[in-house]
């Protein structure tokens, strides 16, 4: 990504769609008003340019992400779907909501799929927030509470009210394919996030990050199936045979 004076913010947006990101985040116009400099910019919305710089040039560097999370200790597995996933999701709700809504409102005339991605995205929005709100409050800390009690050999001293961490996981994973099943219609509605050939900055970002968006899941529902439940279910067992 190479930054000149020159260069518009819609021109950034032109050359790396994942740039109208940044610009939303720091409450930058890269559709109607994206014809002026970073620099022009960043005075008109009081953003400090060297920061804002730094973002777009880190816009595309590549996260590996091929850990091996089957290894890692339930806590510290526990933390990375907070601290990574979950932060995705707050940190990105409101940014696909505005562009969401706004694309609804402009363009839902003529391409009225868009009308209903933004009734589905909503509804799943809204369910997200929940879904992530009975993990942090509920299943997450009692898995370490599992863990706590094995260590400690205190396993007498655990009286959850949902019984085994079965019932709470096996909701979860119920929200999870719910969840699943709304992108799967979203990403048929798009074409798979593919925008009209003509259209705007704010139509294409909508669909771009709608994509970002199902991947980013895809990895956070496989680390709770697949990775984490599991070794609940085993850890509870263990402490069980005790």
């Amino acid at each position: 990504m190479e930054i000149t004076k020159d260069k518009t913010v819609a021109d950034f947006v032109t050359e790396n769609i994942k740039t109208a990101h940044i610009f939303k985040k720091h409450g930058i116009d890269f559709c109607c008003g994206g014809g002026i400099s970073v620099e022009k910019a960043c005075e008109k919305n009081k953003v400090d340019q060297v920061l804002l710089e730094k973002e777009l040039m880190e816009v595309d560097n590549i996260v590996d992400r091929a850990h091996d999370y089957g290894k890692w200790d339930i806590n510290f597995l526990v933390d990375h779907i907070i601290n990574v996933h979950h932060t995705y999701v707050n940190e990105s709700l409101p940014i696909l909501s505005e562009y969401a809504n706004k694309v609804a409102k402009v363009h839902g005339k003529h391409y009225p799929e868009v009308l209903e991605v933004n009734i589905l995205f909503h509804n799943v929005a809204n369910e997200l927030l929940s879904h992530l709100q009975k993990e942090e409050q509920v299943l997450f800390p009692f898995i370490k509470q599992l863990v706590k009690a094995e260590k400690e050999n205190t396993i007498g001293n655990i009286h959850p009210p949902f019984g085994s961490v079965n019932n709470p996981i096996q909701m979860m994973e119920h929200e999870h394919e719910d969840a699943g099943d709304i992108f799967k219609e979203i990403a048929k509605l798009t074409n798979n996030y593919t925008p009209p050939a003509e259209a705007c900055n704010t139509f294409k970002a909508l669909y771009a990050k709608l994509d970002e968006f199902e991947q980013d899941l895809h990895l956070h529902i496989h680390l709770e199936n697949n990775i984490l439940h599991p070794k609940a279910i085993a850890l509870e067992k263990r402490l069980e045979v005790k």
